[in-house]
């Protein structure tokens, strides 16, 4: 992921550190002890102050769900394995279940908004969830404690950035014989987070959590208020923005740090594929546990969760890396066909949910446990010969420096913090419609020469961009409000094989609004759904009321259905 920000000066104590991507940004190390603001305090209480282990008098029986992302997966994908396997798990799971074969995930398609859609029903311009590391304009920078004085604008970075530790795996919990013992892992993430690289709020002059970020409820908050149990797992603490408005309607949340240091690999445990299956394996082992009727790591009984479930990496990561384990990433040159890793990769994901599928029969689970499987996004492009990688920072920074030459008195730059993957997200630090329109003319004007599939030069026009979309356009094409401080300022819809970044090693990405980016798979299978295909349009978010029907709740108690339109799945049993 590509990010660039302007740092602001303010009274916090903080350290400079290159960002993965090798842009300049800041780690507030500045924690206050004790403090977690509005959040979860250091005794893993919620908002309510009541201990969620201590929670054990509650209505355990009712209707259940196990959702499953696999994220990075097309429908076409699924098309394809059903095919190629029908013996399959996952052909078991398409030929037996309601399959939605025109389903779209969000835009932006990044994994934050992709995921809060499934759990919610919002839009990202209902949430207020645009990526995993976005700004707001409304908020201060992390670390801040001088509230009256420090100027507005902050990153919001809901990723490990946001961990005590980011280089371990269970996000500095300490945990003694990792990564193996990670099953230990607290249920309440939240408590790993740190305060001081969270942004602050002007008001109160504390740390926004990233469930307060949240603007709208989740199933989560509906099904924990009716006193049904509730459990997720999924990449970053930092998915504790799951737990919704009340902060513990999650009673079992599973987070190991997927971009953390793995033993296995010696390196990020997304940078090898191998990995990132092991990686994957620990979530599968904890959601065996809850199917099994107990916590994620074993320890106490507590009842199936009556929403539960799992987000898989392996297909993801085989997507993006050219190379791993000695086979070669991405599809072959159709576009259509896996090649051997991410053949593999889906191979991997089919056996594991293989094993899911069985561990609900023994108990008698698979009679009322409906599984849903689908993705927070897909990947683009798919064909090898469509790949043109750009290197953002210098486009961005030629903007910049003509923002300056036309306005000689400024002396910021136009771009205050931009998100880049085959998409363009600028956040601009003048928010008229004139300095939004001067971006767009500038980006829309610009060529140059990316790279291609096999690292040789490859021109580009406009940026790589197809279209743009800026200031009170930019707010209506992703349903928010005008005035809204978080959406992007521009959003640039990338051409068809368009990856911004600074090297020559990513084949793919996501988060932008290509065909590949949202055409996503969702079978519904088991005593929810009957069996057959749909061809009707249908969007994840309507996951989150099917969810609610399924287990027997209003789907309108969620904000996002009321008013919006946000149906159940259209066809179900």
């Amino acid at each position: 992921m590509r990010r660039i920000r302007v740092p602001q000066e303010h009274s916090a104590c903080r350290s400079g550190r290159r960002s993965r991507a090798g842009l300049y940004r800041y780690r507030h190390r500045c924690r206050r002890p004790g403090d977690n603001g509005q959040g979860q305090n250091e005794n893993g209480q919620g908002h309510n102050g009541q201990d969620k282990d201590k929670d054990k008098g509650r209505d355990r029986d009712g209707k259940h769900v196990l959702l499953i992302s696999v994220d990075g997966m097309h429908q076409a994908d699924l098309a394809w394995y059903v095919k190629q396997h029908p013996n399959s798990a996952l052909a078991n799971l398409a030929g037996n279940g309601e399959q939605y074969a025109n389903a779209q995930t969000t835009n932006p398609s990044d994994s934050f908004p992709g995921m809060v859609a499934q759990l919610t029903g919002a839009t990202a311009g209902q949430s207020g969830v645009y990526y995993d590391d976005t700004f707001n304009h409304d908020l201060l920078p992390a670390g801040t404690t001088d509230c009256a004085h420090t100027p507005k604008g902050a990153e919001v970075a809901m990723t490990e950035a946001m961990d005590r530790n980011q280089s371990a795996l269970d996000a500095g919990q300490g945990l003694a014989g990792l990564p193996d013992s990670i099953l230990g892992m607290t249920g309440n993430p939240a408590t790993l987070l740190n305060p001081a690289a969270m942004p602050v709020d002007p008001a109160t002059c504390k740390p926004v959590y990233p469930n307060q970020y949240l603007q709208v409820n989740s199933v989560f908050d509906v099904l924990h208020a009716a006193g049904k149990v509730t459990a997720w797992s999924d990449k970053h603490p930092a998915y504790s923005i799951l737990e919704g408005k009340s902060g513990n309607a999650i009673d079992d949340l599973f987070t190991p740090e997927i971009n953390s240091d793995s033993p296995v690999a010696g390196k990020d445990w997304t940078k090898d594929n191998k990995a990132t299956q092991q990686y994957d394996g620990y979530k599968v082992q904890a959601v065996i546990n809850e199917i099994d009727g107990y916590d994620h790591g074993r320890t106490k009984k507590v009842g199936e969760p009556a929403i539960f479930g799992v987000n898989f990496q392996a297909v993801s990561t085989a997507q993006k890396l050219p190379t791993s384990n000695g086979m070669t990433g991405g599809y072959q040159a159709d576009g259509v066909t896996p090649g051997p890793l991410l053949s593999g990769a889906l191979d991997y994901v089919d056996g594991q949910l293989g094993r899911l599928l069985g561990e609900l029969k023994p108990t008698g689970a698979d009679k009322d446990t409906t599984v849903i499987v689908s993705a927070k996004h897909g990947q683009s492009p798919t064909k090898p010969g469509d790949l043109t990688r750009i290197d953002d920072a210098p486009i961005l920074t030629a903007l910049n420096a003509a923002w300056k030459a036309k306005h000689p008195e400024v002396t910021h730059d136009l771009v205050a913090f931009s998100v880049d993957d085959d998409a363009m997200l600028l956040w601009l630090s003048d928010r008229s419609q004139a300095a939004a329109d001067f971006a767009k003319q500038f980006l829309l004007a610009n060529n140059g020469t990316g790279n291609d599939i096999g690292g040789n030069p490859k021109a580009y026009t406009k940026s790589g961009l197809t279209e743009v979309h800026a200031g009170a356009a930019a707010a209506a094409y992703l349903g928010a409000p005008a005035d809204d401080p978080r959406h992007p300022d521009l959003v640039g819809v990338a051409q068809v094989g368009t990856v911004y970044t600074g090297g020559k090693s990513k084949i793919a990405e996501h988060g932008g609004a290509n065909p590949a980016d949202r055409n996503v798979p969702l079978v519904v299978f088991g005593p929810g759904a009957k069996k057959a295909v749909v061809h009707e349009a249908v969007l994840t978010t309507q996951i989150a009321p099917t969810i609610l029907k399924l287990t027997g709740e209003n789907p309108q108690k969620l904000d996002a259905a009321k008013g919006n339109g946000v149906n159940v799945l259209p066809n179900l049993g």
